[in-house]
């Protein structure tokens, strides 16, 4: 599709460091955002940016995330109004949860279908960010992104995707 945008971001904040946790992921705070894009590759964005981001994926006719509707969305709803139709977001997450019957991670998407993992885990970005790691963090996001652009690409020729399940590889089909 030409007219898409991958998408995905790391916080500032865990939720037991926000009053409601879970229930309140606006409270998370951008630390960056990674977007890709045909136009544009990779681009990142800052808490300072998180407007400019909301406008930008607005002018998408499909946003690709992985578990954005529930999580990455959420985030940038702390900092503007935010209204993603479901024809316009393609969340991998919620789309294999349908299929699955379960949630899987992007890592054991990325193993099972690509033979990659994930080059850390949000907690890991938090610690680096606080650490003043942020170029580290900006590269995680970024191999994130690239895993799910890959992810997607390998779908789009295979018509599947591969996860395990009864310790069994197994094809999911998807149209993505």
């Amino acid at each position: 599709m030409k007219d898409e945008i991958y998408f995905d971001l790391e916080t500032l904040r865990l939720s037991e460091e926000v009053d409601g946790g879970w229930n309140n992921i606006k409270d998370f705070g951008l630390a960056v955002a990674v977007t890709w894009d045909r136009k544009h590759e990779f681009r990142h964005w800052y808490e300072k940016d998180a407007k400019s981001l909301i406008f930008e994926l607005s002018k998408f006719s499909r946003i690709v995330t992985f578990n954005g509707d529930g999580f990455d969305f959420e985030v940038l709803r702390g900092y503007a109004p935010l209204r993603i139709p479901r024809k316009r977001s393609l969340d991998l997450l919620s789309d294999l949860e349908r299929k699955l019957g379960h949630r899987v991670s992007l890592d054991h998407v990325g193993e099972q279908t690509l033979g990659r993992h994930k080059s850390g885990s949000g907690l890991d970005a938090i610690k680096w960010w606080r650490a003043g790691k942020r170029k580290k963090v900006v590269r995680y996001c970024e191999n994130d992104v690239q895993l799910l652009i890959d992810i997607v690409a390998f779908a789009r020729k295979h018509g599947h995707i591969l996860v395990e399940s009864n310790h069994r590889q197994k094809k999911v089909r998807v149209k993505w």
